[in-house]
């Protein structure tokens, strides 16, 4: 892709991610014993900042942490990946923290306590609103409170991401700003259902996608893990396949795509593109352990995808 001629401003959660690896994930109930333990840094979009950043774009973060030790660990890569963390504030609570549960294949239970993040307010977003208004794109997610979400949304001038994991209470005015809304399947039905209570829910991701964008939502992307994406735009459906790869950690992988795809997009790269550009970086990302630490920069040679 090319170098980012445009700013992403991600307004989102910053944690500290507690990863835990275990041969399967217990059943309700039972208690395993762990193989590992790990502090890293994370929070949806911390992690999605990190993506963009090593993209090539240039990347602001819009956040809180506590006043703890915790928040050292949550800001390290961002500030080493090259993203602003000028507006990065610090609030009398908790730096948020996520209990990540990684089994042998690779797949992932995550909890999160939002700490600090609850503190990103609609007050808190206006505090900023010039830095959000300057940016090409808006990135956004659903660890941070609805009214931030709007709040930023109402700012952006530019294009606005809205990853909406998970999916939380939010005015159907605001989903329908998205331009893309990124979800994945699971994520995609619930917010369908929401838009539409008591409505049919495809069970085809296609026509999932077509649906959401009957609600008047300007585009979607669903995301399909090891199968890839869907792009609904009003000039139609696209399926985009990712590359084949062995998955050593999947977690986070979803927010490499949205960091990797909102770099695409401030480079004046069509949505289109930006996913096959995203998918790619998402299975980059599974090949390594925990979150940003996976994350490729413009050196790291993609996975194709092949017939």
């Amino acid at each position: 892709m090319s170098t980012a001629a445009g700013t992403v401003v991600v307004v989102g959660s910053l944690n500290v991610d507690q990863v835990v690896t275990v041969d399967r994930h217990p059943s309700p109930g039972e208690t395993l014993i762990a193989t590992s333990m790990t502090l890293l840094p994370g929070g949806k979009g911390a992690n999605q900042a990190v993506a963009a950043a090593r993209r090539g774009a240039a990347t602001v973060m819009v956040g809180l942490v506590g006043d703890d030790g915790s928040a050292e660990v949550a800001t390290v890569l961002l500030a080493e990946s090259g993203v602003d963390v000028a507006h990065v504030g610090v609030v009398d609570q908790p730096t948020g923290l996520a209990t990540v549960t990684v089994d042998a294949t690779g797949e992932n239970t995550i909890v999160v306590v939002p700490g600090a993040n609850a503190a990103m307010t609609a007050e808190a977003v206006d505090r900023v609103a010039s830095v959000v208004a300057e940016a090409a794109v808006v990135v956004m997610q659903g660890e941070i409170p609805a009214a931030g979400i709007a709040a930023a949304a109402r700012h952006a001038r530019g294009r606005v991401v809205l990853n909406l994991a998970p999916v939380i209470d939010i005015d159907a005015a605001v989903v329908r700003l998205a331009d893309p809304l990124v979800v994945n399947e699971h994520e995609a039905a619930l917010v369908l259902a929401r838009l539409v209570p008591g409505g049919a829910v495809p069970a085809d991701e296609e026509a999932l996608a077509v649906a959401l964008l009957a609600q008047g939502i300007r585009t979607v992307v669903i995301t399909l893990g090891a199968r890839g994406a869907v792009v609904a735009e009003a000039t139609g459906t696209t399926a985009v396949p990712s590359p084949r790869v062995d998955a050593v950690d999947t977690s986070g992988a979803g927010d490499a795509f949205v960091g990797a795809l909102s770099a695409s997009l401030a480079a004046g790269e069509s949505l289109l593109d930006g996913v096959r550009h995203a998918v790619r970086v998402g299975a980059f990302a599974v090949q390594g352990a925990g979150t940003q630490p996976s994350y490729p920069t413009l050196d790291d040679t993609l996975p194709e995808v092949t017939a």
